[in-house]
């Protein structure tokens, strides 16, 4: 990745973009892994959420379409898609706000949201922005606040090892072989996050999806987490 720039553009180049939406949507399964995503959630009334990377704003809006009453913010680092994401929203008639920004340099302050969702965003990033974006997430969430990740991960089987290779020529292997190492929920426990677990996992042609959740608790740990 040149160091020079600042994000990878959804599927790596910028004249693909227009192709995103279509691309992901009869690929991956992507209507049925943002529905478990956003149910996993279990968002409540009045919950303030976060879609990291949200790209067209497909899952932000899905978020704010299954929780009227909650208030969603979408974050991408694009202006271009933010530019396609703003007219999504605007189509859709639903009220979400939309910032630029990068996932790794969160423009909010500590303690902002009670959830944060993020679909298809860490696989772009190396891993030192990888660990930098999920001590910005961990930041920005409240104590107890929680932590929702659709990614390429560990795949299931050498049949969806060889289906990630072309993602892996695409977007980098830099950037993407945390994630099929599965590698994740390691790099979320690092950054603070408890009862870390990667809770479902979806077979796709271009290898395994996987669904991960994390909570926030600021609280110090225990001495009976050590020997005594």
């Amino acid at each position: 990745m040149n160091k020079k720039q600042s994000f990878i553009p959804a599927l790596n180049y910028k004249w693909l973009t227009p192709l995103y939406d279509p691309l992901i949507a009869f690929t991956i399964r992507e209507s049925t892994f943002k529905r478990h995503l956003v149910q996993q959630a279990a968002i409540l009334d009045g919950h303030k959420v976060l879609d990291v990377g949200c790209g067209t704003a497909t899952l932000t809006l899905l978020i704010k379409q299954t929780h009227t009453t909650a208030n969603v913010v979408g974050i991408d680092a694009d202006p271009d898609i933010l530019d396609r994401a703003r007219g999504k929203a605007k189509r859709s008639g639903l009220p979400i706000l939309l910032d630029h920004g990068m996932s790794y340099q969160l423009p909010y302050a500590d303690g902002t949201f009670d959830r944060v969702l993020s679909s298809l965003v860490f696989h772009h990033l190396t891993r030192e922005r990888k660990v930098e974006t999920l001590k910005e997430i961990h930041r920005v969430l409240r104590p107890e606040g929680e932590l929702h990740i659709a990614d390429w991960g560990k795949s299931s089987n050498r049949a969806m090892r060889a289906a990630f290779l072309l993602v892996q020529v695409l977007d980098g292997f830099e950037t993407t072989t945390d994630n099929v190492n599965g590698l994740l929920p390691v790099l979320m426990e690092e950054a603070g996050f408890v009862g870390v677990e990667e809770t479902k996992r979806f077979a796709t042609v271009f290898g395994t999806l996987s669904l991960y959740r994390g909570r926030k608790n600021d609280e110090p740990r225990l001495l009976k987490d050590h020997k005594t």
